[in-house]
């Protein structure tokens, strides 16, 4: 367990970085490919999946 924290704070770190610079390239792309595989497999997936959920409930329930 702690070391899928550690990679997903490591590729957390590196997602964040790779979005602020402004470029989004092929291993970009791979960084936050991995993050997203490796949230998944932790505690907090649950909890993320909730949230989306809650969020596109909301969002589908505006009308323009």
């Amino acid at each position: 367990m702690a070391v899928s924290i550690s990679v997903v704070l490591l590729l957390l770190v590196l997602a964040v970085i790779f979005l602020r610079t402004g470029g989004l390239k092929i291993t970009h792309a791979l960084v936050c490919a991995l993050l997203g595989f490796f949230l998944a497999g932790t505690s907090m997936a649950p909890t993320i999946h909730n949230g989306v959920a809650a969020t596109a409930d909301v969002v589908s329930s505006l009308r323009p």
